[in-house]
């Protein structure tokens, strides 16, 4: 008869067996002292020799990179600690800028949570991650039509800025995360709402920080 620590262990081993394991991606990282939401445009000067390989590679790949908000260091320089938290980046556009550096445009793709990161020779940061299923779309409910007029108007001066973004002012999640990187907001307050995964709650929060 087998001991209990052997029935155990061949219990567990078969519920590892039969449970499925989330798949997980090796993406670089762009570590920021700021916060990239899914459907959100990023505007980006590249004069780190490591990002320069970074975004070429993106480029000949048609790849994306990953973005997480800084917890502890520097962007340009050693990153100590980050979010766990964050969305991938495609690369949209590009060009030379005045000053001769490389300006890029990206849109923000798919919300991710890191599972590690750590350090190449090169200097350059890599995650693995695994993404975040995408969120459920739904209209922006009657008691929050004055967050979606708020946005209207916030976008007027901004129409540069979101020149590639197309519009859905009818859903609750493109509504609530433009708000959350227009407004005012605290970084760690912009990581709050993106770590939220119900659309109607994210701008249930944002209501709940505006004036009345």
């Amino acid at each position: 008869m087998p001991s209990c620590w052997t029935r155990w262990l061949s219990g567990t081993r078969r519920m590892a067996a039969e449970t499925p394991r989330m798949s997980t991606t090796v993406l670089p990282l762009f570590p920021l002292h700021s916060v990239l939401f899914p459907g959100g445009p990023l505007s980006l000067r590249i004069f780190e020799p490591r990002y320069v390989d970074m975004v070429g590679r993106c480029m000949r790949e048609s790849s994306t990179f990953g973005v997480v908000l800084i917890r502890s260091g520097k962007e340009a320089g050693a990153v100590l600690e980050t979010a766990d938290i964050g969305s991938s980046a495609r690369i949209v556009d590009f060009t030379t800028l005045p000053d001769g550096l490389l300006g890029i445009t990206c849109l923000g793709e798919r919300k991710f949570n890191l599972v590690r990161r750590w350090s190449q020779d090169d200097g350059l940061n890599v995650g693995e991650l695994e993404y975040s299923p995408p969120e459920s779309e739904c209209r922006v409910p009657e008691e929050h039509r004055p967050l979606q007029e708020l946005l209207r108007r916030l976008l007027g001066p901004l129409q540069e800025v979101y020149a590639g973004v197309h519009p859905r002012f009818e859903d609750a999640g493109w509504v609530g995360c433009r708000l959350a990187e227009i407004l005012p907001l605290t970084p760690t307050a912009r990581l709050t709402l993106l770590a939220v995964s119900d659309p109607v709650a994210r701008l249930t929060q944002l209501a709940a920080w505006l004036p009345r």
